[in-house]
């Protein structure tokens, strides 16, 4: 394995990121080092002095083995980016919720969060499903205009 790499400093860099997308970056950049540097894999080595190149063979490792070190891999199906703009997602629409008062958080809550259907909720509530459909919109637009 390679010297300890240095991982930069990403809050200097960005300023104005949120701690979310900071560690992401943190994150990514570890992946990477590993990938490029921890990896057991064949290289070439110049030894300048006497002007030689020489092959240095990979050391072949057991996928069991790496998993019990509890090695991380990169996820082909994760892109950092997105991950990094779905947190922060995330976390505007948990501060807009807060926004709400608590009839209509208690209504998204039983209808996204717990899995009730409109109906199940109206019947719950003593309205109608139509009138419960009004609400349910009125505050998804509600939301919407506050993410």
């Amino acid at each position: 394995m390679a010297g300890e790499r240095r991982v930069p400093n990403y809050r200097k860099l960005y300023p104005a990121a949120s701690e979310e997308v900071i560690a992401v970056l943190r994150q990514s950049e570890r992946k990477m080092q590993y990938q490029e540097y921890d990896l057991k894999t064949e290289k070439f080595a110049v030894n300048k002095d006497k002007q030689k190149a020489f092959f240095i063979p990979s050391r072949e490792d057991s996928l069991e083995r790496l998993i019990e070190a509890e090695v991380q891999f990169r996820d082909e199906n994760t892109n950092v980016e997105e991950a990094a703009i779905r947190a922060a997602m995330i976390k505007r629409l948990r501060e807009s919720l807060k926004l709400l008062n608590a009839e209509e958080y208690e209504l998204i809550t039983a209808l996204f969060y717990k899995g009730k259907s409109e109906r199940e909720y109206a019947e719950q509530c003593g309205i109608s499903r139509t009138t419960l459909q009004y609400r349910k919109y009125r505050i998804l637009e509600k939301l919407k205009n506050n993410l």
